[in-house]
C-alpha cells in the first residue's frame, strides 16, 4: 500500500523538531526528513529559516499527525504552509527522497 505524504513548512529548526515530535506521538507515522530552506526574503521573516517536515503514513494518520504538528509549530514560531499528498506519483516519490539536511 502506498503511503500518503504530509508536508509541513514551519519557521525555524526548533519548531520543526517540536512539530516532528508531536506528529510522531499523535499517529502511526514516520518522519521521513526535515529539510531546510533559507528564502531570498529571509531578513523580512520572523525567523530567517524555513524548514519542511515530511511525514509518511496512511491518509488518516498523516492528517492527524499534521494537525498535531501544526499546533506545536504555531505555539513556537508559526506555520508557513501545509499540504497532504494522498497518493504520490512515482516521480513525486523521487522528489520526496531529496533532503537538504
Amino acid at each position: 500500500m502506498q503511503e500518503a505524504a504530509g508536508l509541513l513548512e514551519v519557521f525555524g529548526c526548533v519548531a520543526a523538531f517540536a512539530a516532528a515530535d508531536a506528529a510522531a506521538k499523535a499517529a502511526n507515522v514516520t518522519i521521513q526528513s526535515i529539510d531546510k530552506n533559507k528564502p531570498a526574503n529571509a531578513d523580512a521573516l520572523p525567523v530567517p529559516l524555513i524548514t519542511c517536515l515530511k511525514i509518511r503514513g496512511s491518509v488518516a494518520d498523516v492528517e492527524a499527525a499534521m494537525d498535531a504538528a501544526a499546533a506545536a509549530a504555531e505555539s513556537i514560531t508559526g506555520v508557513v504552509s501545509r499540504y497532504i499528498i494522498a497518493g504520490p506519483s512515482e516521480e513525486t516519490e523521487k522528489m520526496l527522497r531529496i533532503s537538504a539536511i
